[in-house]
């Protein structure tokens, strides 16, 4: 018989924390991949212009709301654009990173979870580029949009034709946007607090972010949303299931990879 004292991480099909080092590895993998892996796709300037203007006539077509709207809302003050400007500079990745180390930290079942759908999703958003290299509104003429990092600062992009750290022409889809909402699903999916649906203000701050200050169209947040649920659609999040009827506690029991092949 089992020890009341002993603690709930020992319960047959609780999830052990991943070894610490091999995480590291694996998340500074997923970064470097993010980071570098989207420089492989460089130039087609020509085309990523034109792929532009057949984004822009399409979400017209759509009916979406213009994303000269939401930048006009910036740019009623410069402190507030300022702000949507170190917004995108700056959240992304800490927050993702904050994100992991929490859920590695204090659920691992769910961080074994979230990484792997993180995984899937920057692998896939690579593809992207190759096929559909897409140009940023604020690089296309027609939108009448303001550069607004370039304008008011701060700015992480060089000019295009200079900048040799990222490719521009890959906006669709949008990785801000994508990760920002597995942040929120996976911080509601892991906790039991009343407020835990305020997560969703980071992916609706950062919609409003990449549109507003014309780094992305509303479509490529779309295409990132649909992404991401293909992948939680194939990964799992871990399930809770009662360890003794007498007791009613709890605990997480992982379910067997959606996806072929994904180690932890």
């Amino acid at each position: 018989m089992r020890s009341q004292s002993e603690p709930a991480s020992a319960e047959p099909g609780a999830i052990a924390r991943p070894p610490l080092v091999r995480e590291l590895l694996l998340v500074a993998g997923l970064f470097l991949v993010y980071k570098f892996g989207r420089q492989l796709a460089t130039g087609h300037t020509a085309e990523a212009l034109h792929n532009a203007h057949r984004i822009w006539d399409l979400e017209r077509t759509l009916h979406l709301p213009s994303e000269a709207d939401v930048q006009s809302a910036l740019l009623h003050g410069g402190t507030l654009v300022h702000l949507a400007n170190t917004y995108y500079a700056t959240v992304h990745f800490p927050a993702t990173l904050a994100f992991l180390v929490w859920l590695y930290l204090k659920r691992p079942a769910h961080y074994v979870w979230a990484r792997r759908v993180l995984a899937l999703v920057t692998a896939a958003a690579l593809v992207l580029p190759f096929t559909f290299p897409l140009a940023p509104p604020r690089m296309l003429a027609a939108t009448g949009l303001v550069d607004t990092a370039r304008v008011y600062g701060p700015s992480v992009y060089g000019p295009p034709s200079s900048d040799h750290l990222s490719n521009q022409f890959a906006a669709m889809p949008s990785l801000h946007f994508g990760w920002a909402l597995m942040v929120a699903i996976g911080l509601i999916v892991a906790t039991r607090s009343r407020l835990r649906w305020l997560w969703l203000l980071h992916p609706a701050i950062t919609l409003l972010v990449i549109v507003g200050t014309a780094n992305h169209y509303w479509l490529d947040a779309i295409v990132a949303t649909a992404m991401l649920g293909v992948a939680l659609a194939l990964i799992h999040p871990p399930h809770r299931t009662a360890t003794t009827a007498g007791r009613g506690t709890r605990h997480l029991v992982s379910e067997e990879p959606a996806l072929v092949g994904a180690g932890r």
